[in-house]
């Protein structure tokens, strides 16, 4: 059996889903382990939701004050 690898959502998608778990969650519904697993779920896409934003911080241009006291724009430097 081919197992495929397991593409994260993207960021919307994950916070949608992530909204749906707690309201779930907050009803009380759900037995002890349909609301472990989704805490699990949860978690990882809130950890998900974390990786695509620093991922996004180390995209942005950031705005430092040049010789002349003008705003320059400068590369974020990424460390990997």
């Amino acid at each position: 059996m081919a197992s495929k690898e397991k593409k994260n959502p993207g960021f919307e998608d994950s916070m949608r889903r992530l909204e749906e778990i707690v309201r779930l969650l907050e009803k009380g519904d759900a037995s002890l382990e349909e609301s472990v697993e989704l805490f699990k779920e949860g978690t990882q896409l809130a950890k998900n939701c974390s990786e695509l934003l620093d991922n996004a911080e180390k995209q942005v241009t950031l705005l430092t004050e040049g010789d002349d006291g003008a705003p320059v724009e400068t590369e974020f430097a990424v460390h990997e």
